[in-house]
This record gives C-alpha cells, structure tokens and sequence, in this order.
C-alpha cells in the first residue's frame, strides 16, 4: 500500500512503510469518539487503521487486512498490531487460514465469519448500520401497504441485508452469483433462526436474474443491492458499464416507485451522492447518500466504501 524507498524500514502490523514511516504524520479524520462495538454491535470493533491497513476486532478474533484509503500513520503502536488472530498479507492469510468457523452477534443477527479470499471474513461491519435502515424501511413499507413488501437483495453475498429485511418481516428473494456465498448466507439464517422466513434462494448472475423477472411482470416493493466493482456471472461485471443498465431494469420491476431502495458500493468515484443520484434519475424517488464508515472507539475513522437509500414512507 506504501511506496518502498531505499533507507531506513519501520514495520507496522506487516507493512513496510520505509521512510514514509519517519514523514511528518498525515492526519488521519476522527468523528467525535463513541465505541463502534456497544449495543446491538458489541461484537464488531475497528481497533487502529493506518499504513493502508486496519485492525478489526470480530467476536474474539482479531483480523489485521488491507484498508487502501488509511493512507495515514496508525494510531497505535506496534505492540497492538504485534499479534493479530488472522492476518492478510499480498495474496493470501499469512497467519490464521486453517482457523475454524466462529460466530459473532450484529444487529440482531447471528453470523458465521471463517478466512475467506480476498481478505474477507463474511461480515461487512460498515453494512450494520445499513441493516437497521433496512428493518424499519420493512416495517414503514408493511403499514403503508398492508403487508409485508415483496424484497429483491442482489449480489446478497453473505445475506446480511437479505436477513435484515427477512427479520423485520419482509418476503425476500436472495440473488448471488456464488453457490458458497448462497449456502454461507443460507447457513447465517439457521444460525439467526430465520430459516423458515419466506426467503427464496436464488444462485444466478444478477442481471439475468432481474431480466428474467422483468419479462415475466414480477413486481417488488424494495430493492437492495451491493454490487461489486468487477465480478463474473453471466460475462464479466464492471460496475462502470454495467450498474445503469441493471438499475433500468429494476425500476422496471419495481413502477411505478419502489417503496424504498438501498444502493452501496465500495468502488471509488461511486460516493454517496453519485449513488443518491442514480437512485433519484432511475427509480424517481428522493435520495440521500452517505459515506460507509468504521468508528474505532477513538473517533478514528475509516471510509470504506458509499451508500444511498430512497424514501420508505
């Protein structure tokens, strides 16, 4: 993440910063300090983050892995990075891949984390306040219309959205491209006691998935996605050529205006109000749009990617 010059090397949670380490220290943004980890979230915590790194706290494991817009100095020293339980360095877990399933409690959930590619565990701890939007997004929707709202979550990976909406009451149909992040999600609603929840499986490239919805005059109330940047479904995804298309196809699946819509990304350039912007010029419904952010209990804190939702009331 760090440019390496010649000279003198300080190395931070496995990172060689080189003489980056002894520049004048970037400012890192701070909100005013409040825990990330109390309440419904007491199982999730960003610890430190800097060097183009975080350290996370899941449960009882700690996860040291790439955060490429902490271009500034951890906060703590090396000690607190010194020994992490899983430990993500280039292209693969250094330390922790053999490490066995665990648990951890967000939102109301429960969720299984395990090392997985890519440096993720299953669980997105930004995505938690998301999932609160979401309950009472249902909730609005299902006095509004008097009934539970018919959901699509797509790029669903582990299901955390899909449960949020399933828990608050809502009728869901799941869609992701991989069969192991469907049965993970699938195994997350065991494990939250939503199994029996009217949630349909779907294992299918998202685009084929809503064009087929279309041709077919399904209807849905509310619409979740967080697509990726680069994927491979039915032909490769870029989010650049292929997200307006897909959002054409959803508000057509969704008219006249969709009881709500929750739109997230983790690709730069797609801030909050280009996705708020995108929700209003497809689906015709006010939006605003935010960053994603963790909150160390310092005030650190780290943008990871955007989000935008659309009006449930």
């Amino acid at each position: 993440m760090a440019n390496l010059a010649a000279g003198v090397f300080v190395y931070v949670a496995g990172l060689c910063l080189g003489d980056q380490a002894l520049a004048p220290r970037k400012h890192a943004p701070h909100a005013s300090p409040a825990p990330c980890d109390d309440g419904a979230m007491a199982d999730l915590e960003l610890i430190d983050c800097g060097g183009g790194r975080r350290l996370e706290r899941f449960g009882e494991v700690t996860v040291d892995r790439p955060a490429p817009a902490a271009d500034w100095l951890p906060g703590l020293g090396p000690q607190a990075w010194a020994k992490p339980s899983l430990l993500w360095a280039k292209s693969g877990w250094s330390r922790g891949a053999a490490r066995d399933p665990w648990t951890v409690r967000a939102g109301g959930l429960t969720l299984e984390c395990r090392p997985a590619a890519g440096g993720q565990v299953g669980v997105f701890p930004e995505h938690a306040a998301t999932w609160d939007w979401l309950g009472r997004a249902v909730a609005g929707s299902t006095e509004r219309l008097g009934r539970p709202p018919e959901v699509l979550s797509l790029f669903g990976y582990t299901g955390g959205a899909t449960l949020a909406c399933a828990k608050a009451g809502a009728n869901v149909v799941h869609v992701d491209s991989s069969k192991p992040a469907v049965a993970w999600a699938r195994r997350n609603a065991e494990l939250s006691g939503l199994a029996e929840r009217p949630i349909r499986w779907i294992v299918e490239d998202a685009r084929a998935f809503v064009r087929r919805e279309r041709r077919r005059g399904r209807r849905y109330d509310g619409l979740v996605l967080d697509p990726p940047s680069y994927g491979h479904g039915a032909g490769a995804w870029h989010i650049e050529t292929d997200l307006a298309p897909l959002l054409a196809d959803l508000a057509a699946i969704s008219g006249p205006k969709p009881s709500f819509v929750l739109l997230s990304a983790h690709t730069p350039g797609f801030d909050g109000e280009y996705l708020g912007a995108l929700v209003r010029e497809h689906f015709a419904i006010a939006a605003t749009g935010d960053d994603l952010l963790l909150r160390a209990r310092s005030g650190l804190k780290l943008p990871v990617g955007a989000w935008a939702r659309g009006p449930y009331h």
